[in-house]
């Protein structure tokens, strides 16, 4: 019963480490690239390094960290030379997901959607642009769950999350509130063609609104590149 005790403390311990670093990394409290001091961090946390080795194995799974051929680890760097593939897979994930959740949803996830839309407008509304890029990430992973394959589920999390901290390094200081959004828009055509399961309209409003993303990021990608290397 102790070492049942001991290792569910173990857990929580891991857990706690876990969701620290990986809100401090998507909000980029810890930059691309920061090392990860794990003796201070066991220090800020009050608990050995044991949990904390643990909470960093399964962020390097999520691919949000790296351990280098020293054995320290780093918060994985953005791989801005290769975001091609990036763009391809999270355009493919967003159609995906989205044909199968009106295929395969349920009245529950249909809830579970309208409640994560009812965050973003909320964030849209209140001009906080940190809640908008968590929430719409919260709304698209809603819809995963909805079309309930867990492969497809972990992908685009790993996905979401990559885009987040994108548009989290250059999207902050350029947002200019304006309702009706166009994602709150968009959010509820494909809200209704999933309730209306119809597979085809999903599809073609999935890649459309991929599409913008993909446009969004890479023209807040060339604006930086432009302002930091001016011809």
């Amino acid at each position: 019963m102790a070492e049942e005790r001991q290792e569910r403390r173990r857990g929580e311990g891991a857990r706690l480490v876990y969701d620290t670093l990986r809100d401090e990394i998507l909000n980029l409290t810890l930059p691309p690239g920061e090392a990860i001091d794990e003796i201070g961090l066991a220090e800020r946390l009050s608990m050995s390094r044991t949990p904390i080795r643990e909470a960093l194995v399964r962020l390097a799974g999520d691919g949000l960290v790296l351990t280098l051929p020293n054995r320290s680890t780093v918060v994985a760097p953005i791989d801005f030379l290769n975001l091609h593939h990036f763009y391809d897979a999270l355009t493919l994930m967003y159609r995906v997901t989205t044909r199968l959740a009106a295929e395969h949803h349920r009245p529950a996830d249909l809830e579970a959607i309208q409640a994560r839309q009812a965050e973003f407008a909320a964030a849209v509304t209140a001009g906080d642009e940190m809640s908008m890029i968590a929430t719409n990430r919260n709304f698209h992973l809603a819809i995963a769950e909805a079309g309930g394959n867990p492969y497809y589920i972990q992908l685009f999390t790993r996905l979401l999350d990559e885009g987040r901290r994108i548009l989290r390094l250059y999207y902050y200081p350029s947002f200019q509130p304006s309702l009706p959004h166009p994602y709150i828009t968009e959010h509820a055509a494909m809200i209704a063609a999933i309730t209306a399961r119809d597979v085809a309209e999903c599809d073609r409003l999935a890649t459309a609104h991929a599409n913008q993303i993909v446009q969004q990021i890479r023209a807040l990608v060339a604006r930086d590149t432009r302002q930091n290397h001016p011809l």
